[in-house]
């Protein structure tokens, strides 16, 4: 968004005109917040850009008959360029935010913009902290003020905002933690501009990927077969959870394959998935069939989690490694780039963070670097999971998840979400769009289902009013880009 907005510059537009547009978008949230009545608003202005836009909104407010005070951290001299300009048009005191905040009805932040690149501390601190003390809710210009805006990281002290209203696109510190949480609302102006060229940072979403729709002719292995292996005799249900997972998403025929023990357990529970005995070095041969499409292995692997991974890896199918198989390539993730970068079948990992860590101990930086940086160095999609997932390829595209709920936060949750991504897989989805889209069912199954869910509900039959709703909003969206 900065290159976009420097090439906007660039070609001529006025950048005071930009300012205008982006403060009447404010004054328009704030009217929203505040109702009907004229009330009481605390612009917090600081000294740049985005000081400017509260300037604008705050005379635009005043002009609708609120009561507006201005109280900015900058000195009078200190103003320059379009916020110099902004403060002249306001015309109405401004009255230094150190010597104590008024009372108001909305607070706005403009104090700092997507720009701060250093740690808020001091007078500045202490002028956040008395907002967040206030009983206002606050309306924060483009970012809370004190979050990074690249990493969602909290520099310093930090606003917690009821909403935030920024421009053009989210940037990626809205979704990361904790930056969402101090953003509260999350709302978008368009102001008219280009969307941002070459853009390698997405909102997962529908747009991102296309789900699969099966052809009317079609039959259960062109669908796409799914081969899952299955834990010891005691732990069976991750695997479980996996290969209902992957049958629900669309995937046209499930095996579970393991020793003959485990799967007497699965006999009791399915009917719609089969079962296959196999030894683990011979579970990358099952692989080799043309009916077998994608391949899961490491929910509830237990030991020979390794020595499965490195024979399905033998193959070219298409692989999610998850769980136990992850852990299984602690200190060794050097060789596991080597087996990924031999085959041509995709292979997605899907990590927490304390399989990250294990995996890629050296990885530093934010959320999305970590990510981006093990995806570069492995030769797989990386899904960093968690409640700012995200989802990184290897050729640097990644994708942040927002709309995971905590309820998914329960015990089987993730086997789940490789059970949907290699279900996907199977489907013909490339490893970044079966990943993408895996888990954006995944965080859409969590708000449908919502309190009191469970990992096996996650794998039921709500995936098919989520599925139903996502493939209708997808015809939609074709129909309307077609002009059908």
């Amino acid at each position: 968004m900065r290159a976009a907005e420097a090439a906007w510059f660039a070609a001529g537009h006025v950048s005071f005109a930009l300012m205008q547009q982006a403060a009447a978008k404010v004054a328009e949230a704030a009217a929203r917040m505040l109702g009907s009545q004229p009330a009481r608003v605390l612009v917090l202005a600081g000294p740049g850009n985005n000081g400017g836009d509260g300037l604008v909104a705050a005379r635009l407010l005043a002009a609708q008959g609120h009561h507006v005070r201005v109280a900015s951290l900058a000195d009078p001299g200190a103003w320059r360029g379009d916020a110099a300009r902004a403060r002249r048009l306001w015309g109405g005191p401004v009255v230094r935010a150190a010597d104590g905040l008024p009372d108001a009805d909305l607070i706005i932040d403009a104090l700092f913009g997507i720009g701060l690149a250093r740690p808020i501390e001091g007078a500045a601190a202490s002028i956040v902290g008395r907002a967040n003390a206030a009983r206002a809710p606050i309306l924060a210009v483009d970012i809370p003020s004190g979050i990074d805006a690249d990493t969602g990281r909290a520099l310093g002290a930090a606003i917690r905002a009821t909403a935030t209203l920024t421009f053009h696109a989210a940037k990626p510190g809205h979704l990361l933690l904790p930056g969402r949480l101090h953003c509260g609302r999350l709302e978008l102006a368009d102001l008219g501009l280009p969307p941002p060229a070459g853009a390698r940072t997405h909102e997962n979403g529908l747009g991102l990927f296309r789900l699969p729709e099966p052809a009317i002719d079609t039959h259960k292995y062109a669908r796409g077969g799914v081969a899952v292996w299955s834990g010891p005799e005691l732990a069976t249900g991750a695997a479980r959870l996996a290969a209902r997972a992957a049958l629900r998403v669309g995937a046209g025929a499930v095996t579970l394959c393991g020793a003959a023990d485990a799967l007497r357990i699965h006999a009791a529970h399915e009917t719609a998935i089969m079962l296959k005995t196999c030894d683990p070095d011979a579970f990358g041969d099952l692989l080799r069939s043309p009916k077998v499409r994608a391949a899961c292995v490491g929910p509830g692997a237990g030991a020979p989690a390794r020595q499965v991974a490195d024979s399905a890896l033998a193959s070219a199918c298409p692989l999610v490694l998850d769980a136990d198989a992850l852990s299984a390539f602690r200190g060794a993730a050097a060789a596991l780039a080597l087996q990924v970068r031999a085959r041509s079948g995709a292979v997605v990992l899907t990590p927490h963070e304390g399989e990250f860590a294990r995996l890629f101990p050296d990885m530093e930086g934010s959320k999305l670097d970590r990510a981006r940086a093990a995806a570069a160095q492995s030769g797989a999609v990386v899904v960093l999971k968690g409640a700012d997932g995200v989802i990184a390829a290897p050729d640097g595209r990644a994708a942040i998840t927002g709309n995971a709920p905590p309820w998914l936060a329960t015990a089987g949750s993730g086997d789940v979400l490789a059970g949907l991504v290699a279900g996907l897989l199977a489907q013909g989805l490339g490893g970044f769009e079966a990943a993408a889209a895996g888990a954006w069912l995944h965080g859409a199954l969590g708000a449908a289902l919502g309190p009191g869910l469970v990992a096996e509900d996650l794998a039921g039959p709500a995936l098919r009013s989520v599925l139903a709703a996502a493939l209708a909003a997808q015809a939609e969206d074709s129909s309307t880009h077609t002009g059908t």
